[in-house]
């Protein structure tokens, strides 16, 4: 595939939802914005993740977890750092979490991000440093503080929300609904089963989607539709002020990736579309659905098992994305990244 030609059409799954259905991922407004947590591996697209989510005036980022996931700890929490520090939001705590998975080794992915986990563009020296407090319970303050609805937006390994939910069980009730990126209906990306945040830390996976909590998957399915096209980058570059044009670059290096791996002549922005969700009304089409995690599977752990038929009579845990606008969600995301300049 090459070109500006997207990938296969969106699955088309015509059965209704079921009426024990979970509720759908709420939104936010202006007048009443949306809190958020943002817990992240940056990653190139974690970072624009977060650009768009403190662009967003519907959206209220409480604060910023960071696991371990495309890069070490370390590494995760300097960029979201320096990511801060770009947009001049140092404000916005940024509290350190898990080094590795609560089972077995750390596997990052260089090949895809780079050694530091985000090449390809300079990012200033962080204005900030991370909080003390280890991240499951700085979540869980956010969570208590928080006046409105809170919604989770995970965009690596589940690892600190599985540690938040095992630690904290009085909060399951306050948090209104977790929107990840994670997991795939149809491919992998770090296995032929199963896509990175997912296969990271299977048996977190496991925890979150077992957890009871509304849910909703922004898989490979959508994201991989999430695409930003050369040109679309281009003028972004050409057209941008300084942080358009830092973003630009990062881009640039993430888009070598995907034209290696898949051939496309653009780059999906994977977790910023989990964000996108929360902010722009019927821009994912969902379906609920059954979604289990395997953790033993020889050829297959960290797959997302998604019963689309209803053949397993498992009630509906999550909420899949089917499908995205995507001439909507660059608009969204385009419009963010000017914003700062």
């Amino acid at each position: 595939m090459s070109g500006t030609a997207a990938p296969g059409p969106g699955i088309e799954l015509a059965t209704p939802d079921p009426a024990d259905a979970p509720p759908r991922a709420p939104h936010g407004s202006p007048e009443q914005p949306l809190g958020i947590v943002i817990d992240c591996d940056p990653g190139h697209d974690d970072a624009v993740a977060i650009l768009l989510a403190l662009a967003r005036p519907d959206l209220r980022v409480l604060g910023i977890s960071t696991v371990a996931g495309n890069a070490v700890l370390e590494s995760t929490t300097d960029t979201a750092l320096r990511v801060l520090a770009l947009v001049g939001r140092q404000d916005v705590e940024v509290a350190a979490g898990a080094a590795h998975p609560l089972h077995g080794p750390l596997r990052t992915a260089p090949h895809v991000h780079g050694e530091s986990g985000i090449e390809g563009s300079p990012l200033p020296a962080p204005a900030s440093t991370a909080i003390a407090e280890f991240a499951p319970h700085a979540m869980a303050r956010w969570i208590r503080g928080a006046t409105g609805p809170v919604v989770l937006v995970p965009t690596g390994p589940l690892t600190n929300v599985a540690l938040l939910l095992d630690e904290h069980p009085d909060l399951r009730e306050r948090i209104a609904h977790i929107c990840l990126m994670g997991g795939s209906l149809t491919e992998g990306n770090i296995t032929p089963a199963a896509e990175f945040n997912i296969w990271a830390d299977p048996e977190a996976a496991a925890i979150v989607f077992g957890s009871g909590i509304p849910l909703t998957m922004i898989g490979l399915d959508v994201t991989h539709r999430s695409i930003v096209w050369e040109a679309e980058r281009r003028a972004l570059l050409d057209e941008g002020g300084p942080v358009a044009r830092t973003v630009a670059g990062l881009l640039a290096y993430f888009q070598g990736f995907h034209e290696r791996t898949y051939g496309w002549a653009g780059t999906p922005i994977h977790d910023a579309v989990a964000v996108a969700h929360l902010a722009a009304p019927g821009l994912v089409r969902t379906a609920a659905v059954n979604v289990e995690i395997e953790t033993e599977g020889l050829w297959t752990r960290g797959r997302t098992v998604a019963d689309l038929r209803r053949v397993t009579g498992r009630a509906a845990n999550a909420h899949v994305g089917l499908d995205i606008d995507r001439e909507r969600f660059v608009r969204i995301l385009v419009d963010a990244i000017r914003s700062y300049d």
